[in-house]
């Protein structure tokens, strides 16, 4: 994790550490990176509702969550840059 309080960052060098750094050594840009995770979100957010619905009613999303969780983990796997 970025040491905000680093007394050699400048302004734009704590800016990039905070929000560039990141995505760059992923090989995104800001908002290509900013989609992806936003929609990784939306998927897990996905999984741990079916996952909820299933922990009261087991008959109901029985595959839901684990089938997300594998599909997520293959984007991962799958992607260029390195891992994150």
């Amino acid at each position: 994790m970025t040491q905000i309080s680093d007394p050699e960052r400048s302004r734009g060098g704590l800016l990039s550490a905070l929000f560039l750094d990141h995505p760059a050594s992923v090989e995104e840009s800001y908002f290509e990176h900013m989609r992806f995770a936003a929609g990784f979100a939306f998927w897990l957010a996905l999984a741990a509702g079916a996952a909820a619905v299933h922990a009261v009613i087991p008959a109901l999303c029985e595959t839901t969550a684990s089938r997300i969780v594998r599909r997520l983990y293959a984007r991962i796997e799958n992607r260029g840059g390195q891992p994150h």
